[in-house]
């Protein structure tokens, strides 16, 4: 087992609060579930996402003694912190900016000054010219705890800037427009929101997504430029509250869509952006199972599906005047294996980008005559991702390449020319030589028998002899493939001797669909044991040893962190877990919660299925904790977090704390002013992991490294 904790602290550490025990107990499927600390879960959660001052008292006074205890036991790690911090702060340009995407008259970026927290959305002449900045995030925030904005999007005619802000780190934001001439808002306002914003053609109207009071995203809204909010108009309300409802445009700008989906099914209603009132219609109604998205080019719709069979995807076109399955022919057809991830269609080509073999790239097809050619790197593991811009008539695309040694590129690449021009390359401004690092991509043999990828990241002299700790990434969950990108802050890692390691594990789409489908609901244990087996083999093949493991994940990434640390505790020296979801079970219990009824494709159904709510039992973090030793652990949480809410890991810990039997670090940090992204400003959020990293240093013993 890991050693004892190290001294961080004065010789007689404080005492860690203990949450008093009111046993709870519910019945389900015959079986009764007994829950000492479901007092932690606020009665008035919904007010307390919006107003964090309502919560109980009784809450809050546990939340902030395990505030104040995290704070007293890192008291020894202050210098090391604010080092890491100082660091990775120099690793950053502190003044960069995008590059303009161009939109007709005028190119549209962002950027940041030096010392501030917030971008600034800005515009210049196409052709060159003056900066004018739009919206200064550090003024916007000025005097509050949070800030963030969600979209922002121009009028078509240039005139209009609409842009969503959330001041409480609980995604309900409220959307205002901005008269970009005088730089003034408009007294449109209109709160409650989702975030996102759709323009239709006349740039009089907008589409948004308004939340119901559970903060779903169920309906989508119609408001007309210049009038109150109470006169916006319903344009559709999604029943079922097992799918999520969002709004956004076809690269032609010609369709405005509105796409219901959960995570396994979908359907999609089309508006004519150029009559905004008129009706929205259907291209195909949903069916359990099948999951598409729509384009447009020319009299045509371009979907792309798992109809048939399709498991990885193909695309399909079909006419706007008749959308229906039987009018659908395939285009690009499935192979097995290759994984369609996006298609953009443009005036005269379409663009793919897809996966194969765990490694993306860029497929290009000229309408006119089917020829297609691709675009790609030959790196053993590396990140590649495209930027479909504002506009539909142009021969170029964006698109931006890095590894885990390589600083991210952006390039502009002609169609038609295959010319590639470098527009940017992601500057280090305290130094960094690619040539100084390794980056490695092996094949982890799981205990079926599946090849799961990891990524790996070292320094040369890094001494490959088992004696590294290694940092092991892991998330496994919805199907995302974590991209072996560039980083500057984990070079602060590596730079003390740490091998970085990413598990590229079941339950994302790192090596197709399959690897998606091989690790959710009823195969969900082998996202877990995945990760296992890749410790297991990182462990055997030198790379580190026993124990010497800190293990970091979160959100659902945080529940594989919950779940091996009772599974496999001897593996690991430490665990992070950001805003982890380890209270499955009881979450997929209470369908009053935001994200229950549209996560149960996901995990399975426990109120319904009584197979489901063994299986989700037999491994849900917080039902699992036991009487035995635990890896030092540091959880963090949100209180405003609506979609890992913050009782989670306070329950966690709680229980943690009762059973287990070691004298290991077990910490718990609830940020008091954001939700699931932690802090919102650039700096604060760099402080935040900062404080993560100074305690896998300190733990691993390389702290003078």
């Amino acid at each position: 087992m890991p050693s004892s904790p190290p001294d961080l602290t004065q010789p007689t550490p404080p005492q860690p609060p203990r949450a008093a025990k009111r046993p709870t107990e519910t019945s389900w499927h015959g079986i009764t579930l007994a829950d000492e600390f479901a007092w932690l879960r606020a009665d008035n959660w919904q007010e307390v996402m919006q107003e964090p001052a309502v919560l109980a008292p009784d809450i809050r006074a546990y939340l902030e003694a395990e505030n104040a205890y995290t704070d007293a036991m890192l008291a020894g790690n202050a210098a090391l912190t604010e080092t890491l911090f100082q660091e990775m702060k120099a690793r950053i340009k502190e003044d960069d900016s995008s590059v303009p995407q161009p939109d007709g008259p005028w190119a549209y970026f962002s950027s940041f000054v030096t010392g501030g927290q917030y971008p600034r959305v800005c515009r210049r002449p196409r052709d060159g010219g003056d900066e004018h900045v739009l919206i200064d995030g550090n003024a916007e925030a000025q005097g509050k705890a949070y800030w963030t904005m969600g979209a922002v999007a121009h009028s078509p005619d240039h005139k209009l800037l609409a842009y969503a802000v959330d001041d409480k780190g609980s995604e309900t934001y409220t959307i205002r427009i901005r008269d970009m001439a005088t730089g003034r808002d408009l007294d449109d306002a209109v709160p409650g929101t989702r975030g996102n914003i759709v323009w239709a053609a006349d740039s009089a109207t907008l589409f948004y997504i308004k939340l119901d009071a559970n903060l779903r995203p169920l309906e989508v809204w119609r408001h007309a430029v210049g009038t109150a909010g109470d006169q916006d108009v319903l344009v559709y309300n999604e029943p079922d509250v097992g799918y999520y409802v969002g709004v956004s445009q076809t690269q032609s700008g010609r369709f405005v869509q509105i796409d219901i989906h959960d995570h396994q099914t979908s359907e999609v209603h089309l508006i004519d952006a150029k009559a905004p009132t008129s009706p929205a219609f259907l291209v195909v109604a949903r069916k359990f199972g099948h999951e598409y998205s729509v384009d447009h080019h020319g009299d045509d719709l371009i979907i792309t599906t798992n109809k048939d069979g399709a498991e990885d995807f193909k695309i399909c076109t079909t006419p706007i005047a008749s959308p229906g399955l039987a009018n659908w022919r395939d285009f690009v057809p499935h192979k097995p294996g290759r994984l369609i991830l996006d298609t953009v269609a443009y005036k005269g080509h379409l663009v793919r980008l897809e996966r194969e073999e765990g490694l993306p790239r860029i497929i290009v097809r000229r309408w006119a005559d089917g020829a297609e050619h691709s675009i790609s790197f030959p790196e053993e593991a590396y990140s590649l991702g495209l930027s479909s811009g504002y506009e539909y008539d142009t021969t170029t695309i964006r698109f931006t390449y890095s590894s885990m040694t390589t600083p991210a590129q952006v390039y502009d690449y002609d169609l038609e020319t295959r010319e590639r021009t470098l527009r940017k390359t992601q500057e280090v401004p305290s130094g960094h030589d690619p040539a100084h690092y390794v980056t490695r991509r092996v094949q982890a043999r799981a205990r079926d028998g599946e090849l799961v990828p990891v990524s790996l990241l070292y320094r040369k002299d890094t001494p490959l002899d088992g004696s590294a700790p290694l940092f092991l990434y892991g998330y496994g969950s919805y199907g995302i493939a974590i991209p072996s990108g560039f980083s500057t802050t984990r070079l602060s890692l590596v730079n003390r001797g740490f091998v970085f390691a990413i598990a590229h594990i079941r339950g994302g789409k790192d090596k197709g669909y399959r690897w998606y489908t091989g690790g959710k609901h009823k195969t969900k244990l082998n996202t877990f044991t995945d990760f296992i087996d890749a410790a297991e083999h990182l462990i055997a093949d030198g790379w580190t040893t026993r124990g010497n493991i800190v293990a970091n994940g979160g959100s659902a990434g945080g529940m594989l962190m919950g779940a091996c640390a009772n599974m496999a505790p001897e593996l690991f020296r430490a665990i992070i877990a950001d805003v982890p979801f380890v209270d499955v079970l009881n979450t997929m219990l209470d369908k009053e919660l935001p994200l229950t009824p549209p996560e149960w494709p996901e995990w399975g159904n426990p109120i319904e299925s009584a197979e489901d709510f063994a299986a989700i039992r037999a491994y849900s973090p917080y039902d699992n904790v036991e009487a035995k030793a635990y890896p030092h652990i540091f959880a963090y949480g949100g209180l405003t977090d609506p979609r890992v809410t913050y009782w989670e890991p306070a329950k966690w810990v709680a229980r943690l704390r009762d059973r287990k039997t070691d004298d290991n670090l077990l910490l718990l940090k609830i940020n008091m002013d954001a939700g699931h992204g932690g802090a919102s400003g650039r700096f604060e959020a760099l402080q935040e992991l900062a404080i993560d990293y100074a305690f896998a240093v300190q733990i691993a013993g390389k702290a003078g490294a």
